[in-house]
Protein backbone atom coordinates (compact mmCIF):
# COMPACT_ATOMS: atom_id res chain seq x y z
CA UNK A 1 0.00 0.00 0.00
CA UNK A 2 0.83 3.61 -0.17
CA UNK A 3 -0.23 7.30 0.94
CA UNK A 4 -2.75 9.07 -0.68
CA UNK A 5 -2.12 11.40 -3.31
CA UNK A 6 -3.17 14.45 -0.93
CA UNK A 7 -1.43 16.50 1.42
CA UNK A 8 -1.46 15.37 4.84
CA UNK A 9 -2.32 16.64 8.13
CA UNK A 10 -1.07 16.61 11.63
CA UNK A 11 -3.20 15.16 14.19
CA UNK A 12 -2.90 14.15 18.27
CA UNK A 13 -0.68 11.55 18.99
CA UNK A 14 0.84 10.54 22.50
CA UNK A 15 1.85 14.05 22.59
CA UNK A 16 3.78 13.93 19.06
CA UNK A 17 2.58 15.20 15.91
CA UNK A 18 1.70 12.36 13.90
CA UNK A 19 1.40 12.36 9.77
CA UNK A 20 -2.11 11.14 8.85
CA UNK A 21 -3.53 10.94 4.99
CA UNK A 22 -6.38 13.05 3.84
CA UNK A 23 -8.65 12.47 1.43
CA UNK A 24 -10.01 15.59 -0.22
CA UNK A 25 -8.58 14.06 -3.53
CA UNK A 26 -7.15 17.41 -4.91
CA UNK A 27 -4.18 17.26 -7.44
CA UNK A 28 -1.92 20.49 -7.53
CA UNK A 29 -0.03 22.43 -10.51
CA UNK A 30 2.39 20.29 -12.05
CA UNK A 31 5.80 21.29 -10.02
CA UNK A 32 8.63 23.05 -11.49
CA UNK A 33 11.61 21.49 -13.27
CA UNK A 34 14.23 19.99 -10.75
CA UNK A 35 17.52 22.34 -10.99
CA UNK A 36 20.41 20.01 -11.73
CA UNK A 37 23.88 19.85 -9.75
CA UNK A 38 26.54 20.75 -11.74
CA UNK A 39 29.13 19.21 -9.80
CA UNK A 40 27.92 15.84 -10.97
CA UNK A 41 28.16 14.09 -14.08
CA UNK A 42 24.46 12.97 -14.52
CA UNK A 43 23.26 16.06 -12.98
CA UNK A 44 21.62 15.02 -9.95
CA UNK A 45 22.58 14.70 -5.99
CA UNK A 46 26.45 13.40 -5.92
CA UNK A 47 27.00 9.92 -4.22
CA UNK A 48 28.61 10.29 -0.95
CA UNK A 49 30.68 7.40 1.44
CA UNK A 50 27.82 6.99 3.40
CA UNK A 51 25.39 5.99 0.54
CA UNK A 52 22.89 2.78 1.01
CA UNK A 53 24.68 0.07 -1.56
CA UNK A 54 23.75 0.49 -5.04
CA UNK A 55 21.44 -3.03 -5.53
CA UNK A 56 19.57 -1.89 -8.67
CA UNK A 57 22.06 -0.76 -10.96
CA UNK A 58 18.97 -0.90 -13.31
CA UNK A 59 15.50 -0.05 -12.40
CA UNK A 60 13.70 -2.62 -10.72
CA UNK A 61 11.03 -4.36 -12.64
CA UNK A 62 7.97 -7.02 -11.54
CA UNK A 63 4.69 -6.97 -9.85
CA UNK A 64 2.90 -5.57 -6.55
CA UNK A 65 -0.42 -5.82 -5.67
CA UNK A 66 -1.49 -2.86 -4.38
CA UNK A 67 -2.96 -1.11 -7.09
CA UNK A 68 -5.17 -4.19 -8.37
CA UNK A 69 -6.14 -5.87 -4.93
CA UNK A 70 -5.44 -3.40 -2.24
CA UNK A 71 -5.81 -5.33 0.81
CA UNK A 72 -7.74 -8.47 -1.05
CA UNK A 73 -4.79 -10.26 -1.50
CA UNK A 74 -3.75 -14.00 0.51
CA UNK A 75 -0.71 -16.01 -0.20
CA UNK A 76 -2.64 -18.13 -3.58
CA UNK A 77 -2.98 -14.77 -5.56
CA UNK A 78 0.82 -13.47 -4.80
CA UNK A 79 1.55 -17.56 -6.00
CA UNK A 80 -0.87 -17.25 -8.61
CA UNK A 81 0.89 -13.68 -10.23
CA UNK A 82 4.49 -15.11 -9.85
CA UNK A 83 3.57 -18.00 -11.69
CA UNK A 84 1.84 -15.64 -14.60
CA UNK A 85 5.05 -13.99 -14.36
CA UNK A 86 6.94 -17.16 -15.48
CA UNK A 87 4.47 -19.02 -17.69
CA UNK A 88 3.76 -15.46 -20.01
CA UNK A 89 7.80 -15.61 -20.08
CA UNK A 90 7.54 -12.08 -18.74
CA UNK A 91 10.09 -13.19 -15.93
CA UNK A 92 12.68 -13.80 -18.23
CA UNK A 93 12.08 -10.34 -19.49
CA UNK A 94 13.25 -8.84 -16.45
CA UNK A 95 9.85 -8.62 -14.41
CA UNK A 96 11.61 -10.21 -11.81
CA UNK A 97 10.57 -9.01 -8.15
CA UNK A 98 7.23 -9.96 -6.83
CA UNK A 99 6.43 -7.42 -3.74
CA UNK A 100 3.57 -7.68 -0.71
CA UNK A 101 1.91 -4.78 -0.08
CA UNK A 102 0.05 -3.18 2.89
CA UNK A 103 -2.08 -5.91 4.74
CA UNK A 104 -0.13 -8.68 4.80
CA UNK A 105 0.62 -8.96 8.31
CA UNK A 106 -1.49 -9.95 11.75
CA UNK A 107 -2.86 -6.40 13.73
CA UNK A 108 -0.68 -7.36 16.51
CA UNK A 109 3.17 -8.21 16.87
CA UNK A 110 4.02 -11.56 18.57
CA UNK A 111 5.11 -12.62 21.50
CA UNK A 112 8.93 -11.57 20.81
CA UNK A 113 7.28 -8.37 19.32
CA UNK A 114 8.18 -10.05 15.69
CA UNK A 115 5.64 -8.88 12.87
CA UNK A 116 3.23 -11.95 12.38
CA UNK A 117 1.83 -12.95 9.11
CA UNK A 118 -1.59 -13.13 8.75
CA UNK A 119 -2.73 -16.78 9.46
CA UNK A 120 -5.50 -16.94 7.33
CA UNK A 121 -4.17 -15.16 4.06
CA UNK A 122 -0.74 -16.47 4.38
CA UNK A 123 -1.26 -19.52 6.34
CA UNK A 124 2.17 -20.87 5.56
CA UNK A 125 3.69 -18.04 6.49
CA UNK A 126 6.09 -15.54 4.83
CA UNK A 127 9.13 -17.53 4.75
CA UNK A 128 7.56 -20.05 2.76
CA UNK A 129 6.37 -17.46 0.06
CA UNK A 130 9.90 -16.36 -0.36
CA UNK A 131 11.15 -19.80 -1.19
CA UNK A 132 8.05 -20.33 -3.45
CA UNK A 133 9.38 -17.23 -5.46
CA UNK A 134 12.51 -18.22 -5.27
CA UNK A 135 12.20 -21.23 -6.74
CA UNK A 136 10.52 -19.51 -9.73
CA UNK A 137 13.59 -17.57 -10.33
CA UNK A 138 12.01 -14.64 -8.69
CA UNK A 139 12.44 -12.45 -6.13
CA UNK A 140 10.80 -11.87 -2.65
CA UNK A 141 9.56 -8.29 -1.75
CA UNK A 142 7.77 -7.09 0.77
CA UNK A 143 5.85 -3.54 2.56
CA UNK A 144 6.09 -2.23 5.81
CA UNK A 145 5.93 1.25 7.22
CA UNK A 146 9.17 3.61 9.05
CA UNK A 147 5.82 4.83 11.28
CA UNK A 148 4.16 3.67 14.15
CA UNK A 149 1.44 1.76 11.66
CA UNK A 150 1.33 1.06 8.04
CA UNK A 151 -1.07 3.41 6.42
CA UNK A 152 -3.86 0.19 6.74
CA UNK A 153 -3.08 0.05 10.27
CA UNK A 154 -0.74 -2.89 10.66
CA UNK A 155 2.30 -2.51 12.80
CA UNK A 156 4.70 -0.30 11.64
CA UNK A 157 8.58 -0.61 11.85
CA UNK A 158 9.18 2.17 14.43
CA UNK A 159 10.97 1.34 17.45
CA UNK A 160 11.60 -2.10 16.07
CA UNK A 161 13.65 -1.38 12.71
CA UNK A 162 16.52 -3.64 13.35
CA UNK A 163 14.03 -6.87 14.44
CA UNK A 164 12.19 -6.25 11.57
CA UNK A 165 15.25 -6.18 9.42
CA UNK A 166 16.40 -9.42 10.86
CA UNK A 167 13.01 -11.18 9.95
CA UNK A 168 12.81 -9.53 6.97
CA UNK A 169 16.85 -11.17 6.24
CA UNK A 170 15.61 -14.68 7.65
CA UNK A 171 12.51 -14.93 5.40
CA UNK A 172 15.54 -14.09 2.53
CA UNK A 173 13.35 -10.62 1.10
CA UNK A 174 14.67 -9.42 -1.33
CA UNK A 175 13.11 -5.75 -1.85
CA UNK A 176 11.82 -3.27 1.08
CA UNK A 177 9.24 -1.02 -0.36
CA UNK A 178 8.99 1.28 3.07
CA UNK A 179 5.95 3.67 3.41
CA UNK A 180 5.69 6.58 5.77
CA UNK A 181 2.43 6.97 7.39
CA UNK A 182 1.83 8.11 10.82
CA UNK A 183 5.11 9.05 11.06
CA UNK A 184 5.66 11.24 14.25
CA UNK A 185 7.35 14.38 14.52
CA UNK A 186 8.85 14.73 18.02
CA UNK A 187 9.07 18.28 19.68
CA UNK A 188 11.19 20.66 18.32
CA UNK A 189 11.87 18.51 15.20
CA UNK A 190 10.76 19.53 11.85
CA UNK A 191 8.74 16.84 9.15
CA UNK A 192 11.67 16.69 7.41
CA UNK A 193 13.93 16.08 10.13
CA UNK A 194 11.72 13.28 11.69
CA UNK A 195 11.36 11.44 8.29
CA UNK A 196 14.90 11.85 7.39
CA UNK A 197 15.72 10.34 10.87
CA UNK A 198 12.85 7.49 10.70
CA UNK A 199 14.07 6.38 7.01
CA UNK A 200 18.10 6.39 7.72
CA UNK A 201 17.59 4.15 10.90
CA UNK A 202 15.81 1.73 8.36
CA UNK A 203 18.27 1.78 5.95
CA UNK A 204 21.12 1.63 8.27
CA UNK A 205 19.14 -1.77 9.81
CA UNK A 206 18.89 -3.29 6.55
CA UNK A 207 22.25 -2.58 5.85
CA UNK A 208 23.24 -4.32 8.64
CA UNK A 209 21.59 -7.28 8.18
CA UNK A 210 24.10 -7.93 5.81
CA UNK A 211 21.71 -9.12 2.90
CA UNK A 212 21.27 -7.30 -0.39
CA UNK A 213 17.56 -5.86 0.30
CA UNK A 214 16.65 -3.65 -2.42
CA UNK A 215 14.84 -0.22 -0.77
CA UNK A 216 12.46 1.28 -1.74
CA UNK A 217 11.74 4.91 0.14
CA UNK A 218 8.58 6.63 0.24
CA UNK A 219 9.38 9.60 2.05
CA UNK A 220 9.31 12.14 -0.91
CA UNK A 221 5.79 11.84 -1.23
CA UNK A 222 5.06 12.91 1.33
CA UNK A 223 6.56 15.96 0.49
CA UNK A 224 5.08 16.85 -2.68
CA UNK A 225 3.27 19.32 -1.47
CA UNK A 226 5.33 21.46 0.47
CA UNK A 227 7.22 23.52 -2.32
CA UNK A 228 9.80 22.41 -4.59
CA UNK A 229 12.88 23.36 -2.64
CA UNK A 230 12.05 21.13 0.18
CA UNK A 231 10.73 18.10 -1.89
CA UNK A 232 13.96 18.05 -3.98
CA UNK A 233 15.77 18.23 -1.08
CA UNK A 234 14.32 15.08 0.55
CA UNK A 235 14.53 13.25 -2.75
CA UNK A 236 18.27 13.94 -2.44
CA UNK A 237 18.48 12.22 0.82
CA UNK A 238 16.69 9.66 -0.39
CA UNK A 239 19.04 8.81 -3.04
CA UNK A 240 21.50 8.49 -0.40
CA UNK A 241 19.39 6.12 1.92
CA UNK A 242 17.70 3.87 -0.44
CA UNK A 243 18.01 2.12 -4.15
CA UNK A 244 14.27 4.74 -5.28
CA UNK A 245 11.99 6.31 -4.01
CA UNK A 246 8.41 6.89 -4.69
CA UNK A 247 8.16 10.95 -5.58
CA UNK A 248 4.77 11.51 -5.27
CA UNK A 249 1.02 10.75 -5.74
CA UNK A 250 -0.36 7.25 -6.11
CA UNK A 251 -1.33 5.45 -9.15
CA UNK A 252 -5.22 5.13 -9.76
CA UNK A 253 -6.56 1.95 -8.35
CA UNK A 254 -8.36 -0.84 -10.52
CA UNK A 255 -11.48 0.28 -9.17
CA UNK A 256 -11.31 3.81 -10.30
CA UNK A 257 -13.24 4.67 -13.69
CA UNK A 258 -10.58 4.49 -16.47
CA UNK A 259 -10.85 8.78 -16.60
CA UNK A 260 -9.22 8.70 -13.74
CA UNK A 261 -6.59 5.85 -14.08
CA UNK A 262 -5.58 7.81 -17.46
CA UNK A 263 -5.76 11.60 -15.47
CA UNK A 264 -3.13 9.87 -12.78
CA UNK A 265 -0.65 8.44 -15.18
CA UNK A 266 -0.65 12.03 -17.34
CA UNK A 267 -0.32 13.18 -13.57
CA UNK A 268 2.21 11.02 -12.55
CA UNK A 269 4.41 11.58 -15.73
CA UNK A 270 4.12 15.47 -15.62
CA UNK A 271 5.65 15.50 -12.09
CA UNK A 272 8.40 13.00 -12.48
CA UNK A 273 9.55 14.00 -16.00
CA UNK A 274 10.62 17.06 -14.17
CA UNK A 275 12.82 15.34 -11.62
CA UNK A 276 15.61 14.21 -14.05
CA UNK A 277 18.20 16.80 -12.60
CA UNK A 278 17.29 14.87 -9.38
CA UNK A 279 17.87 10.77 -10.79
CA UNK A 280 21.62 9.62 -11.54
CA UNK A 281 22.13 6.22 -12.45
CA UNK A 282 21.36 3.27 -9.68
CA UNK A 283 18.90 5.70 -7.97
CA UNK A 284 15.66 5.91 -9.67
CA UNK A 285 12.85 8.20 -9.59
CA UNK A 286 9.42 5.78 -9.09
CA UNK A 287 6.27 7.53 -10.80
CA UNK A 288 4.61 4.06 -9.31
CA UNK A 289 2.60 1.46 -10.85
CA UNK A 290 2.26 0.38 -14.53
CA UNK A 291 -1.88 -0.27 -15.38
CA UNK A 292 -1.34 -2.63 -18.30
CA UNK A 293 -4.11 -5.21 -18.01
CA UNK A 294 -7.57 -5.55 -18.22
CA UNK A 295 -8.49 -1.73 -16.28
CA UNK A 296 -10.90 0.14 -18.90
CA UNK A 297 -7.86 1.62 -20.28
CA UNK A 298 -7.32 2.02 -24.23
CA UNK A 299 -4.24 -0.05 -25.84
CA UNK A 300 -2.77 3.25 -26.82
CA UNK A 301 -2.95 4.77 -22.81
CA UNK A 302 -1.30 1.38 -21.68
CA UNK A 303 1.09 1.63 -24.04
CA UNK A 304 1.70 5.61 -23.71
CA UNK A 305 2.51 5.10 -20.45
CA UNK A 306 5.15 2.11 -20.85
CA UNK A 307 6.82 4.51 -23.29
CA UNK A 308 6.48 7.36 -21.21
CA UNK A 309 8.42 5.31 -17.63
CA UNK A 310 10.81 3.77 -20.56
CA UNK A 311 12.10 7.06 -21.27
CA UNK A 312 11.93 8.37 -17.90
CA UNK A 313 14.12 5.11 -16.92
CA UNK A 314 11.20 4.37 -14.31
CA UNK A 315 10.76 1.26 -12.28
CA UNK A 316 8.61 -1.26 -14.46
CA UNK A 317 6.20 -2.49 -11.57
CA UNK A 318 3.46 -3.96 -12.97
CA UNK A 319 -0.18 -3.73 -10.62
CA UNK A 320 -2.27 -5.78 -12.08
CA UNK A 321 -4.09 -9.56 -12.59
CA UNK A 322 -1.12 -11.06 -14.51
CA UNK A 323 -3.17 -14.44 -15.21
CA UNK A 324 -5.87 -12.66 -17.16
CA UNK A 325 -3.45 -10.46 -18.93
CA UNK A 326 -5.33 -9.38 -22.76
CA UNK A 327 -2.70 -10.28 -25.51
CA UNK A 328 -2.62 -6.35 -26.15
CA UNK A 329 -1.28 -6.06 -22.48
CA UNK A 330 0.89 -8.55 -22.63
CA UNK A 331 2.56 -7.19 -25.80
CA UNK A 332 3.14 -3.63 -24.32
CA UNK A 333 4.49 -4.87 -21.07
CA UNK A 334 6.56 -7.66 -22.96
CA UNK A 335 8.15 -5.33 -25.87
CA UNK A 336 11.74 -5.88 -25.74
CA UNK A 337 12.84 -3.18 -27.57
CA UNK A 338 11.01 -0.59 -24.78
CA UNK A 339 12.38 -2.87 -22.05
CA UNK A 340 15.91 -2.21 -23.25
CA UNK A 341 15.60 1.62 -23.11
CA UNK A 342 14.36 1.18 -19.73
CA UNK A 343 17.31 -0.53 -18.69
CA UNK A 344 19.78 0.68 -20.84
CA UNK A 345 22.83 0.16 -18.49
CA UNK A 346 24.00 4.31 -19.09
CA UNK A 347 20.92 4.64 -16.19
CA UNK A 348 20.06 8.35 -17.49
CA UNK A 349 16.39 9.84 -17.37
CA UNK A 350 15.24 11.11 -20.38
CA UNK A 351 14.51 15.12 -19.57
CA UNK A 352 12.05 17.14 -21.19
CA UNK A 353 13.52 19.03 -24.70
CA UNK A 354 10.43 20.11 -25.91
CA UNK A 355 6.50 21.52 -24.58
CA UNK A 356 3.48 22.55 -25.44
CA UNK A 357 -0.20 22.47 -25.18
CA UNK A 358 -0.80 19.22 -25.23
CA UNK A 359 2.54 18.19 -26.51
CA UNK A 360 6.20 16.97 -24.45
CA UNK A 361 9.05 15.41 -26.28
CA UNK A 362 11.71 13.71 -24.22
CA UNK A 363 15.26 12.49 -25.15
CA UNK A 364 17.33 10.22 -23.01
CA UNK A 365 21.03 9.12 -24.13
CA UNK A 366 21.65 5.41 -24.96
CA UNK A 367 24.30 3.61 -23.94
CA UNK A 368 25.88 3.01 -27.69
CA UNK A 369 25.12 6.60 -28.94
CA UNK A 370 21.97 6.16 -29.89
CA UNK A 371 18.98 8.55 -28.38
CA UNK A 372 15.07 7.56 -27.41
CA UNK A 373 13.18 10.40 -28.18
CA UNK A 374 9.52 10.15 -27.25
CA UNK A 375 6.63 12.33 -28.80
CA UNK A 376 3.53 12.05 -26.58
CA UNK A 377 0.02 13.35 -27.39
CA UNK A 378 -1.37 14.27 -24.14
CA UNK A 379 -4.95 16.30 -25.75
CA UNK A 380 -7.38 14.56 -26.70
CA UNK A 381 -7.36 14.68 -30.44
CA UNK A 382 -5.53 13.33 -32.95
CA UNK A 383 -2.35 15.60 -34.27
CA UNK A 384 1.21 15.36 -36.21
CA UNK A 385 3.59 15.77 -33.52
CA UNK A 386 7.28 16.94 -34.58
CA UNK A 387 11.13 17.92 -32.99
CA UNK A 388 14.44 18.57 -35.01
CA UNK A 389 17.63 16.19 -34.10
CA UNK A 390 19.47 19.17 -32.94
CA UNK A 391 16.70 19.22 -29.90
CA UNK A 392 16.69 15.98 -29.30
CA UNK A 393 20.72 16.12 -28.75
CA UNK A 394 21.54 13.63 -31.80
CA UNK A 395 24.43 14.23 -33.10
CA UNK A 396 24.97 16.47 -36.36
CA UNK A 397 24.55 14.52 -39.22
CA UNK A 398 22.54 14.53 -42.53
CA UNK A 399 20.58 12.18 -42.02
CA UNK A 400 19.15 9.91 -39.12
CA UNK A 401 17.57 6.66 -38.15
CA UNK A 402 14.20 6.17 -36.72
CA UNK A 403 13.57 2.90 -34.85
CA UNK A 404 10.10 3.21 -33.89
CA UNK A 405 9.74 1.08 -30.78
CA UNK A 406 6.11 0.25 -30.99
CA UNK A 407 5.57 -0.86 -34.33
CA UNK A 408 9.01 -2.40 -35.28
CA UNK A 409 9.53 -0.10 -38.38
CA UNK A 410 12.44 1.78 -38.97
CA UNK A 411 12.63 4.88 -41.00
CA UNK A 412 15.03 7.94 -42.36
CA UNK A 413 14.64 11.51 -41.46
CA UNK A 414 16.69 14.58 -42.03
CA UNK A 415 16.81 17.13 -39.39
CA UNK A 416 13.13 17.01 -38.52
CA UNK A 417 11.57 13.70 -36.88
CA UNK A 418 8.17 14.06 -37.94
CA UNK A 419 5.35 11.44 -36.09
CA UNK A 420 2.31 12.06 -38.14
CA UNK A 421 -1.41 11.53 -36.70
CA UNK A 422 -0.58 10.25 -32.95
CA UNK A 423 -4.11 9.38 -31.26
CA UNK A 424 -5.18 10.87 -28.55
CA UNK A 425 -3.34 9.75 -25.56
CA UNK A 426 -0.56 8.57 -27.56
CA UNK A 427 3.20 7.98 -27.48
CA UNK A 428 5.60 7.40 -29.92
CA UNK A 429 9.26 6.10 -29.06
CA UNK A 430 11.83 6.35 -31.29
CA UNK A 431 15.52 4.86 -31.08
CA UNK A 432 16.94 7.81 -33.03
CA UNK A 433 20.81 7.61 -34.39
CA UNK A 434 22.76 8.98 -37.40
CA UNK A 435 22.86 6.70 -39.94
Amino acid sequence: MSHPSVPRIGRAFAGLTVVAACSAGLLPATPAAATPDPTHPSGGTPRTATSYPNLARTPPMGWNNWSYYMCDINEEVVLDNARALVRTGLAKKGYDTVTVDDCWMAKQRGPEGELVADPEKFPHGMAYLGRQLHRMGLKFGIYEDVGTATCGKYPGSLGHFQQDADLFAHWKVDYLKADGCNVPVPPGSTKEQAYRDVYGRQSRALEATGRRITFSVSAPAYFQYSGDRLWHQVIGWSAELGNLWRGGADIALEKDTAAKKWSSIAFNFAYNSDLAGLQRPGRWNDPDFLLAGDSGLTQDEIQSQMSLWAVMAAPLISSTDLSALSPGARRVLGNEEIIAVDQDPLGVQGRVVQREEGVTVLSRPLRNGDRAVALFNSGDTARTLSTTASTAGLPDADSYRLRDLVTGRTTHSGQDIVAEEVPPHSTVLYRAGAR
